[in-house]
């Protein structure tokens, strides 16, 4: 799929080849084991019943896998939404509001070049996202010939955008909205209440809004609500104009497995699958099995859940009180405010062996300033012990080099 006239170049270096530069011309000490806590790659094990259904159905192999998936999939998928999110049964139409993708990733970035129209209202349309934001949002909106407008989602903001706050000129300029709870980087949980605002700004402005919700079942508290549900909640069990995207990544600790879904609005959906039918790649049937058992267990889940609790409980007791700490509502990231990423990520990389992301290449800098600056990403995707340990190395050595927040921490 050729994208014209150099759209993607808009979009600036990805953060992994950034980063990829800025460690380039250092090395970790002799000494130090080097723990990546830069990518958000969970290290736990999946079951291992998903090997074992991957091996009794490899006669799957053989076969093209269909573009919407089987009706098995497609049945599990709408089971576990109906029964996480307490929606009115057959408020999800199995085969015409589901479409299992090759993880989200490529949904993310395909749904905005099914959606997205040359011409809104004789101008050329918005993609809104928060910021900072999940790369792909980014790459999606210049794929598509929308124009980005990144929307604050930092410390004032509670770390979630309020789309409510742009002016109409640009809301009805919009063609598709991404929202992420929780939040990636910023662990930020959007309530019931606000996520009904955004279905019914998206209805109101006739926008697709996109809910990423990859890190749902990572969560320390109450079940985060999704975007399905509000649509729920507001009556009739529509999802005109909403479409939720998840994975078997960081719930079932599957990113391998690269198996996700989208659901949402059936005309949506049919255009998303017409796209998919020309450059999309469906799951090979034995993942799509393995992925029907994963969404059908929560025990596993609930003990993966346990285990991240377990690293932030280890992370509050090493950093609580320094750099901006605190304990996210959701997903498996700490967002440290060091003062400055980039040095941050040098010294920790070439003095303690650890590989951060800087917050600023995950975000931009607009009118109202840069979200980014002065943050570190930390995933916190190893086990235990070792998280400890490179944690307490991280400690020591942003201690020992001065970096600090703003204020002071």
């Amino acid at each position: 799929m050729m994208v014209p006239d150099g759209r993607l170049d808009t979009a600036g270096d990805y953060p992994f080849d950034r980063l990829r530069a800025l460690l380039g011309d250092c090395q970790p000490p002799d000494g130090a084991v080097p723990v990546a806590f830069s990518l958000g790659e969970p290290q736990q094990a999946p079951p291992a019943f998903v090997a074992e259904t991957i091996a009794a159905e490899a006669a799957g192999w053989g076969k093209y896998p269909p573009i919407r998936g089987t009706a098995d999939a497609r049945a599990a998928i709408a089971a576990w939404l109906t029964q996480r999110y307490r929606l009115q049964p057959g408020m999800i139409d199995a085969d015409a509001m589901i479409v299992p993708v090759s993880g989200t990733r490529e949904a993310l970035f395909m749904i905005a070049l099914a959606v997205v129209p040359e011409r809104t209202s004789g101008v050329r349309p918005v993609a809104l996202m928060p910021n900072p934001f999940y790369q792909v949002y980014l790459g999606a909106a210049a794929a598509a010939g929308a124009e980005p407008v990144f929307v604050p989602a930092d410390r004032e903001h509670g770390f979630l955008p309020d789309y409510a706050s742009l002016p109409d000129e640009i809301l009805d300029r919009a063609a598709i909205a991404y929202f992420c709870s929780p939040a990636n980087p910023q662990g930020a949980v959007a309530s019931l209440d606000a996520l009904k605002n955004l279905v019914e700004l998206a209805r109101a402005h006739d926008f697709l809004l996109v809910s990423d919700e990859c890190y749902s079942e990572l969560y320390y508290g109450k079940p985060p609500p999704g975007a399905a549900e509000a649509c729920a909640a507001l009556g009739r069990g529509s999802m005109s104009g909403v479409v939720v995207m998840n994975s078997l990544s960081k719930r079932s600790s599957a990113p391998g497995l690269r198996v996700g879904f989208v659901a949402g609005d059936p005309e949506v959906m049919r255009r998303f699958a017409r796209l998919r039918d020309y450059g999309g790649a469906p799951p090979p049937l034995p993942l799509l099995s393995a992925a029907v058992a994963l969404w059908r267990d929560e025990e596993h889940v609930e003990a993966n859940r346990a285990s991240y609790a377990a690293r932030f409980a280890a992370a509050e007791e090493i950093l609580g009180g320094r750099h901006g700490f605190y304990a996210p509502e959701g997903g498996f990231y700490l967002w440290l405010d060091v003062g400055d990423g980039e040095a941050a990520a040098r010294s920790l990389w070439r003095e303690a062996g650890i590989r951060v992301m800087p917050g600023e290449y995950l975000a931009r800098e607009t009118d109202s300033g840069h979200p980014g600056a002065g943050y570190i990403r930390v995933a916190l995707v190893h086990e235990l012990d070792t998280t400890r340990e490179a944690l307490s190395r991280m400690s020591d050595t942003l201690g020992r080099t001065g970096l600090h927040s703003e204020d002071g921490s």
